[in-house]
């Protein structure tokens, strides 16, 4: 009759050490899924959107609808901008204050350089800006009217941002001794026409 063979047991721990094993491959498993499928969505974030690409696109603006005088607010690529119909006396009164202005002649780089001029725009009677102080973001508002009680007579019509007291004239150019370190910006735009101009676009145009 044959003698059975000793059972040797196991080294003490080894069942733990196993099963700690386990337990860390599957970890392992599950936060590798778990880091594909969130690295997907992601991605898909990295491309543009839909909405994206539409605020970035040019923007047309009619301008048979905006008398002389007028002001138009449009959007384009989430920002205002505004479209004013200069009158001739509005033109006039660009070149009588420019010693109360901190950047007259536009030397800093806040337009395109076919409006690095007095009027800041391709044609005089049309002034396209950005509609925000370039102090601290704010939104101006159009005070046209020369002189009212609250701006004192040496306002000749323009933007005053309300918020913290910055003033523009009506081309957008900065007074001295506001908070505002810079012109307003002048955006790319460009004629197609006489009535028609388009926002977000660089270069002049054609204006007949």
């Amino acid at each position: 009759m044959s003698t059975p063979e000793p059972i040797i047991p196991a080294p003490p721990g080894e069942p733990e050490l196993a099963r700690r094993k386990l337990l860390l491959a599957s970890t392992v498993g599950l936060g590798t899924a778990g880091l594909v499928l969130t690295a997907v969505p992601f991605v898909a974030s990295l491309e543009p959107s839909e909405r994206a690409l539409a605020e970035a696109a040019p923007v047309a603006v009619d301008l048979a609808g905006i008398s002389p005088g007028a002001l138009r607010t449009v959007a384009w690529r989430g920002m205002p901008v505004w479209v004013l119909h200069r009158t001739p006396a509005m033109l006039a009164s660009l070149g009588r204050h420019d010693a109360l202005l901190l950047d007259p002649q536009s030397a800093a780089d806040q337009q395109p350089v076919y409006a690095r001029n007095r009027d800041r725009s391709i044609v005089p009677a049309w002034f396209v800006a950005v509609a925000i102080c370039t102090h601290l973001g704010c939104s101006p508002v159009f005070r046209p009217d020369a002189a009212p009680a609250d701006l004192g007579p040496d306002w000749p019509g323009g933007f005053y941002c309300p918020c913290h007291g910055s003033r523009y004239d009506l081309a957008g150019r900065v007074f001295q001794n506001v908070p505002a370190p810079l012109n307003l910006l002048v955006p790319p735009y460009a004629f197609h026409g006489p009535g028609r101009l388009v926002i977000g676009e660089d270069g002049p145009g054609k204006l007949a």
